[in-house]
């Protein structure tokens, strides 16, 4: 006697209620489908439309349908990057009355591409590193929520930009497991997966002549295992440290720049051994700094004085309250209470010598490097005076040597 379709799901989408349940995935009509680039999978995958929008449909057995969508429920809860699961269908016939697999239903990544889509874009070698970065932060991520991904992969990932950022979700989460807090063993093993897996895939577009012959795939394997390790050992290792030594935390920001990662939030929190610092990163594409501080203030900034400037914002929604702030918000004040201060605490015979954004840039510098040395906060106000007595009043006038060149110089 057929099984009874059942769709179990949180809220259930009544699109989903139309749809071709009893035809094969392989074989649903186009009038249903959406046209999208799909990843290597080892089940049928379909996109299709919805009134709801986009979702992602995947035939497999039901027991591994119900332990999947149970495994990125908790991963969504826990805020992972991973897709959304929308519904388990079970209980699907055939118009013959034979059983079909059941389908796992989650929502679609909009703007997210598999690995194979963006190398069919031709991508440049320093992209396909920045890529590799962007798994390496997946990863990291997953394993510090206690995560066992078990089947590593590119074909298990989509990556998306947004607003330059690169970010890597998990897409297949089959063999996943959450084991809090993760051993090392099986960070080991996912780490190891993740390296042979990567050759393997990019050995494969390079067959298929879809990468290009210079890329040198072992390197890139090992790419992820040294990202991977020094991004683990700078964002696992605990710091504790007294209120008046948040000059620290510009220093592991620091480590990280050095890394090639840059900074996504900070959170400080303070208990009874002291304050605690965690810090979340990402992988941006350049200009990335420059286009956020313009979008968030109105400064138009080159990108190593906007990076700068979105560490110090960072460090000041931190100390009001935390990374739950609208950034547009918290940019208001730090611009009028921070910014816009600074620059006006320099004598205004010497702004001229510099950019503002320079100026505010060397400020920040220069208030670490003394914080550093003395081993304590050391105010802005008192960093602005070292600063103008020991370095900008000796600096030469940049916009008067641009003003004096005149046409026949340049």
């Amino acid at each position: 006697m057929p099984q009874e379709r059942q769709i179990t799901a949180a809220v259930v989408d009544a699109g989903l209620l139309a749809l071709p349940w009893d035809v094969p995935l392989e074989d649903w009509p186009d009038d249903v489908l959406a046209a999208l680039p799909r990843g290597l999978s080892r089940h049928v995958v379909r996109f299709v439309r919805t009134s709801s929008g986009l979702v992602a449909v995947k035939e497999i057995g039901e027991s591994v349908a119900y332990r999947e969508y149970e495994v990125l429920r908790a991963l969504g809860r826990l805020e992972a990057p991973a897709v959304a699961p929308l519904a388990v269908v079970t209980g699907r016939t055939g118009a013959d009355g034979e059983p079909l697999n059941s389908a796992l239903v989650t929502r679609h990544l909009e703007y997210a591409l598999p690995y194979r889509a963006l190398f069919s874009q031709h991508m440049r070698p320093e992209t396909v590193g920045r890529l590799i970065d962007a798994l390496a932060v997946l990863l990291v991520r997953l394993h510090l929520l206690g995560f066992f991904w078990g089947d590593v992969s590119l074909s298990n990932t989509l990556f998306r930009r947004d607003a330059g950022a690169f970010a890597a979700y998990l897409v297949d989460a089959e063999t996943g497991e959450l084991h809090p807090p993760l051993s090392d063993a099986k960070r080991s093993y996912d780490l190891d997966l993740a390296r042979t897996n990567i050759i393997g895939e990019l050995m494969d577009l390079q067959a298929g002549e879809i990468a290009p012959e210079d890329i040198d795939t072992i390197a890139v394997g090992d790419r992820i295992v040294s990202r991977y390790e020094s991004l683990w050992a700078e964002l696992t290792r605990r710091e504790s440290f007294a209120a008046g030594e948040l000059w620290r935390v510009e220093a592991r920001m620091n480590r990280l720049n050095e890394l090639g990662y840059d900074v996504d939030e900070i959170d400080i929190t303070t208990d009874v051994t002291g304050t605690n610092v965690s810090i979340q990163p990402k992988v941006v594409d350049a200009g990335h700094f420059h286009r956020q501080v313009m979008r968030l203030t109105g400064l138009d900034v080159q990108e190593g004085q906007g990076r700068r400037m979105l560490n110090d914002l960072e460090q000041f929604r931190a100390t009001r309250g935390g990374a739950g702030q609208d950034l547009v918000v918290v940019a208001h004040h730090w611009l009028a209470e921070v910014f816009e201060p600074t620059v006006r605490a320099v004598p205004r015979e010497l702004r001229r010598k510099l950019e503002p954004a320079e100026i505010f840039h060397e400020i920040l510098e220069h208030r670490w490097y003394m914080s550093q040395a003395q081993g304590r906060d050391v105010p802005t106000a008192e960093a602005v005076q070292s600063y103008i007595e020991t370095e900008l009043r000796h600096r030469m006038d940049e916009r008067r040597v641009i003003d004096a060149v005149g046409p026949d110089d340049e």
